[in-house]
């Protein structure tokens, strides 16, 4: 029966117990050739989907604010990275392993699934939609009526006590109806896939609150106590999260309908303190670029560091150059002095190492001109160059980052509820909404949340448009990482307790839970590490911290774990792998627990603490000051697993609590173990980045000879060619010229040859001017697709995926160690001889 069941699921090798689990909860279904089925069952004729989309109800934000088509020009296009042709004829598939003929008996099975996967879901969410937007439902009363009917009836089904058959079948009936829903398209079996979602969690939660405490004074109450506030933070979060993104608003480009000289003044912010003119100059030149009526731009560095070689540059790039006599307020000061000084309409602010598409302002502005009462629209924060996590874990492209989910969906979902916040770049703010409010916030080190808050409260509105108009760089290292984190998590302490959003006037219901989840969700640090060592509480002690036999605890903890990890994955998609936050969460939970604790009491207590961009990492080497929580941590958790192998011979009757005990202590482990490789800081030694792409260029030898080709990179100090003659040999250190394109207009670049061989060539920039360098930016980092279809392979989120990610990069992290441990006992064994014989030597001289 077993190898019938492993054929037609067609399970590689029955006898392993990891291929049941890659073929159920990883892999997708091998194809079935058609030939070896038997009398398949004929499909029907698929029915035809309206060309219209899916309808949604207008909210009063999008009533506000009405959407109208954009002109053409003005909307970013979609193009790949890499055309069809250039990439060359696609390689032909390989040759099938022949199989072995498949029984009759499967046939049924296999047409059935063929049917499955065949079904079109989508007139199932248009019904759905058209149900939602009945006129019945319209009326008040019926809403108040269907309100409470499912208040009550959510209730019911959440607290109703049930025997554990009952429970293993609810949970089966609303996994079952989960995996349909997820299929159906649309805003609606979206909001049904959160209501499930929920249910399983509050049942779990009520369960876990009247059954499963031990209320007698002691050791198992008090941790048994800290752990059910720690699940209680988490499902606050969660809800919260739903509500933010359960309804994302997509806003397009809006069009600017004024003539082009009577387009407002603009005054371009680009506040700097320490960082070095390399990272500073690109931003500058682009931003003297950007689209706009060249008497109505100015374009500001404002120098909060005093440099001479900064206003240097600044004068010689043609912009203006502002600093003050003192640092007071830091980020938030310099801006408020600028604003003093300057006079535009209307202010975009770009960090210093944030470089601004040509386009930014033609299709941010547009937004603020239709709408007197908008106050700030704000674009995505994007980086070309790889994080800590990405550069480390060798994720960069291919594994979502921590700032996508926030930036591809939760700013979208605020959208929504008028509730976008201001992240400190790349926004264009209106200057008597920020006169109104008394400028920049200053009382909190978050100054950009804060002052989106205190504009919320004053009526106006916020923006988000989801479309990438900036880009920079991201934190070199993991300790700047971490420094950047605290701050946030300071910061949002700060606001929660000096002017917390849920309480004092001007702002709706859902902006006060948009801005409560987001500064609730920096308090993470403690509830994690209590997850992170939960478990040894058992383990060590035997304390018995969650009071039910460890059946009971599964029937509903399961469906607790399992039914909002599938919704989260149906909302996130592309945007964020299951598991990854906790990975996050484990990185940074030791070092901004004691912050926003700290803050809360004391929200003076801080400062402002500057992100270091464009640094440089020598050598590859474990950051031990970062990752000495981690490898304490992980001791805690390796002696408790070492205990729970010792329990399971002293007290076997106990086997399923002290299993599942283990079972979260090696989930523990492994993310822990992949932290530290987060730690592990990889060599990196270019000093400007190289972002890969494919663009038309063309070589120019001394000789008068122009080749076609192509760009397999560019960075500001280079690029690389592809497509070039096999043929062509260059030595190292000639002199060539590269013409390179800015919508369609060329620009000859020298260039130094660095290695050429196989139809391939590195060529670093030499003696480039201001123009010339300004000119590069256009030609590759401003360009309006320079960063579109960003990620190599994007993928939506299978959670089992990623539980074997990370427990992948957990085990990779602990092989690296023993490695770096066997290789460091050889060099002292080596070496040991060699000392013994010095200091004999030294001994025998001195007697």
């Amino acid at each position: 029966m077993v190898k019938r069941w492993a054929g037609a699921l067609q399970v590689e090798r029955p006898d392993s117990w990891t291929c049941w689990l890659l073929r159920l909860f990883v892999l997708p279904p091998a194809s079935l050739p058609e030939a070896e089925l038997v009398a398949p069952v004929p499909l029907p004729p698929p029915r035809p989907v309206p060309e219209r989309a899916i309808r949604r109800r207008p909210l009063p934000v999008s009533r506000r604010m009405p959407l109208g088509p954009p002109e053409t020009g003005q909307v970013f296009d979609n193009p790949s990275l890499g055309s069809a042709a250039a990439a060359g004829p696609a390689p032909a598939p390989p040759a099938e392993p022949p199989t072995e003929p498949r029984p009759r008996w499967r046939a049924p099975f296999d047409a059935f699934y063929r049917r499955w996967r065949a079904f079109d879901f989508a007139p199932w969410g248009h019904r759905m939609e058209h149900w939602a937007e009945a006129p019945l439902w319209q009326r008040r009363v019926v809403r108040s009526a269907l309100i409470v009917v499912g208040t009550a009836a959510f209730w019911m089904a959440a607290t109703t006590p049930m025997s554990e058959l009952a429970q293993a079948v609810f949970f089966l009936a609303m996994l079952g109806l989960v995996l349909v829903v997820r299929r159906i398209p649309g805003n609606m079996p979206t909001l049904v896939l959160i209501g499930l979602a929920l249910l399983a969690s509050f049942r779990y939660g009520w369960w876990r609150v009247t059954q499963s405490m031990d209320l007698a004074p002691g050791w198992e109450s008090l941790l048994g106590g800290g752990l059910l506030c720690a699940e209680l933070y988490a499902w606050l979060i969660m809800v919260l999260g739903f509500v933010q993104t359960s309804r994302p608003l997509k806003r397009p480009v809006a069009p600017i309908e004024l003539p082009r000289d009577q387009w407002p003044t603009v005054d371009v912010y680009i506040p700097t303190y320490n960082e070095p003119l390399s990272v500073i100059g690109p931003t500058v030149l682009a931003a003297r670029d950007l689209d706009w009526p060249a008497d109505r731009l100015v374009v500001h560095v404002l120098d909060d560091g005093h440099r001479p070689e900064v206003r240097a540059y600044a004068e010689a790039a043609g912009v203006n150059y502002i600093s003050r006599d003192n640092n007071r307020h830091a980020k938030a000061g310099n801006l408020n002095n600028a604003l003093a000084e300057t006079g535009g309409e209307y202010i975009a602010i770009f960090d210093c190492d944030h470089m601004p598409a040509r386009g930014f302002l033609v299709n941010t502005m547009g937004w603020m001109l239709r709408d007197s009462n908008c106050a700030m629209v704000q674009t995505p924060h994007h980086f070309f160059s790889a994080d800590p996590f990405e550069r480390n874990l060798d994720t960069f492209r291919r594994v979502p980052n921590e700032g996508v989910l926030f930036y591809g969906l939760v700013q979208d979902g605020n959208d929504v509820w008028n509730a976008s916040f201001f992240c400190g770049s790349c926004a264009v703010l209106r200057r008597s909404a920020l006169e109104q409010i008394g400028g920049i916030a200053t009382e909190t080190v978050t100054e950009d949340a804060h002052t989106a808050l205190k504009l919320h409260r004053k009526g106006w509105r916020t923006a988000y448009l989801n479309v990438t108009h900036a880009a920079g760089l991201a934190t070199e290292s993991l300790s700047g990482h971490v420094r950047q984190r605290i701050r946030w998590a300071r910061g949002m302490a700060q606001i929660f307790r000096l002017d917390n959003p849920l309480l004092g006037r001007g702002l709706t219901v859902m902006q006060r839970l948009c801005y409560a989840n987001a500064m609730l969700h920096f308090f993470y640090g403690l509830p994690r590490l209590i997850f992170l060592t939960a478990p040894l509480g058992y383990l060590y002690f035997e304390f018995h911290i969650i009071h039910a036999s460890v059946g009971v605890l599964l029937l509903y903890l399961l469906p607790h774990l399992v039914l909002p990890h599938i919704a989260n994955a149906h909302i996130a998609g592309p945007h964020r792998h299951t598991f990854w936050s906790e990975l996050y969460e484990t990185v940074l939970a030791w070092y901004v627990a004691v912050p926003t604790t700290v803050a809360l009491f004391n929200p003076s207590a801080g400062k402002f603490d500057v992100t270091a961009k464009g640094g440089l990492v020598e050598e590859t080497h474990l950051d031990w000051n970062i990752s000495r929580p981690y490898f304490f941590l992980v001791i805690l958790n390796a002696i408790g697993a070492v205990f729970g192998i010792f329990r399971l011979f002293w007290d076997p009757q106990e086997w399923g609590t002290i299993t599942l005990n283990m079972a979260w202590t090696i989930y523990n482990l492994l993310a822990l173990g992949a932290a530290i490789g987060v730690a592990r800081e990889k060599r990196q030694v270019r000093r400007t980045t190289r972002v890969t792409s494919r663009l038309p260029a063309s070589l120019l030898l001394t000789d008068g000879q122009q080749i076609n080709c192509e760009t397999e990179d560019y960075a500001l100090a280079g690029v690389g060619l592809q497509g070039l003659p096999p043929s062509l040999e260059l030595p190292a250190g000639s002199w060539v010229a590269v013409r390179l394109f800015d919508e369609g207009t060329p620009h000859l670049f020298p260039a130094r040859v660095v290695s050429c061989r196989n139809g391939r060539m590195a060529l670093s920039f030499e003696r480039l001017s201001l123009d010339q360098q300004a000119a590069l930016i256009r030609c590759t980092f401003t360009r309006k697709d320079a960063w579109q279809n960003w990620q190599l392979h994007p993928q939506s989120d299978r959670a089992m995926q990623g539980l074997f990610e990370i427990a992948r990069l957990g085990l990779h992290s602990y092989g690296e160690l023993l490695m770096d441990g066997m290789r460091s006992v050889k060099n002292h064994s080596l070496a040991l001889p060699g000392w013994v014989l010095r200091r004999w030597a030294h001994h025998t001289r001195i007697h």
